[in-house]
């Protein structure tokens, strides 16, 4: 019988607030980032198959999950920063899905001596100018449910927009558990989050080797911004996975661990 996988988890106290991460495995390092609906548990089918070629770390970005709630401005850029230092971990691979990619592309730019390699999965891109009228529905829809106190409703319609695919009833299951456990970010003030500067002109500044990733079956502006980060980062690679949609790690997790660590291979 195969022993389970050593892992050690922890909180790292950064700028006043705790942010929970786990870590395990060795080698190079990589960093998961989580999206904007979820906490670090997204990467569930990752972490162990990672683990197995790499120092893998995931964290729940401040606000989700296990980590504090801010409650002062921050900086999801000083957190990421100050945890690889608190953790002792120099140049390494991010994989960062939607926020969690468009905060490693952010992190690539401000701090490119620390980031080797990255992974943009069904990216946001900050400073995006966002041309599908369809948002403006969505977040006046998610207003409103928040405004009259239904969180849960809120983050219904996020994951009819975000998630919409049936794919296995345990993984849309899974899906929504950890979204709905994460209700609390919508009552968090965006304008805490110190932000970073529009990344678009300067994606030609990013030197680490990059893979942008996406499902096919998510909206169409993510797949734009996905071209804009291949066009405008030098080198970048693009890989659609089928059958998928925003979640694409949850969505086909073998086939985003082997094209992943397919990409990684040359760090381990």
């Amino acid at each position: 019988m195969t022993e389970p996988m050593a892992a050690a988890s922890g909180y790292a106290v950064i700028e006043g607030a705790r942010l929970y991460y786990e870590r395990a495995g060795e080698g190079f390092p990589v960093v998961l980032i989580h999206g904007s609906l979820w906490d670090a548990r997204m990467w569930d089918e990752q972490f162990e198959a990672f683990a197995a070629h790499h120092d893998v770390v995931r964290y729940d970005v401040r606000g989700y999950g296990r980590s504090d709630v801010p409650t002062r401005p921050y900086s999801d850029l000083r957190d990421l920063l100050f945890l690889l230092g608190e953790l002792d971990i120099g140049r390494c691979a991010l994989v960062g899905c939607a926020l969690g990619a468009q905060l490693a592309v952010d992190f690539a730019i401000a701090y490119p001596g620390l980031v080797e390699a990255l992974v943009a999965v069904a990216p946001g891109l900050s400073g995006h100018t966002w041309k599908d009228p369809g948002l403006e529905m969505l977040v006046a829809a998610v207003d409103e449910a928040v405004r009259a106190g239904n969180l849960e409703g809120a983050m219904e319609i996020e994951l009819a927009v975000w998630a919409p695919l049936r794919t296995d009833p345990a993984v849309d299951a899974r899906i929504r558990e950890i979204a709905m456990e994460n209700v609390r970010i919508f009552r968090i003030d965006d304008g805490l989050n110190e932000a970073p500067p529009a990344a678009g002109p300067r994606l030609s500044e990013i030197t680490a080797v990059t893979l942008v990733v996406v499902g096919d079956q998510d909206i169409g502006e993510i797949h734009d911004i996905a071209d804009v980060l291949v066009d405008g980062i030098p080198g970048a690679q693009k890989r659609v996975i089928a059958d998928a949609d925003h979640a694409v790690c949850m969505r086909r997790p073998e086939k985003f661990n082997q094209i992943v660590l397919d990409f990684l291979s040359f760090r381990r």
